[in-house]
């Protein structure tokens, strides 16, 4: 099994993703695949992103106690880039 920090990075990769392009089915499916992840294999509840001027802030309830992980943003949106610059990559 990934670490938590790990699943909630790729969540909000995806998530990015999702919000640039609401329309592609399959970072549709990829973002509820990590999003049953948390919730299932995590236990991890209210799920919500902070958008800073240099990073992103994933703010979430396991056992019930209130945390965070701090992304770059540049980390952040890697995938987001890579689609941009190689868009016949991500038909």
């Amino acid at each position: 099994m990934r670490s938590l920090q790990d699943v909630i990075y790729n969540w909000l990769t995806i998530k990015l993703v999702v919000e640039k392009r609401p329309h592609d089915e399959a970072a549709e499916e990829t973002y509820s695949l990590f999003q049953s992840i948390l919730t299932e294999d995590h236990q991890v509840s209210h799920l919500s992103i902070e958008r800073l001027p240099e990073s992103y802030v994933v703010h979430f309830i396991k056992e019930d106690k209130p945390s965070s992980f701090r992304f770059p943003k540049e980390l952040a949106e890697t995938m987001i880039a890579q689609m941009e610059q190689e868009p016949e990559k991500f038909l």
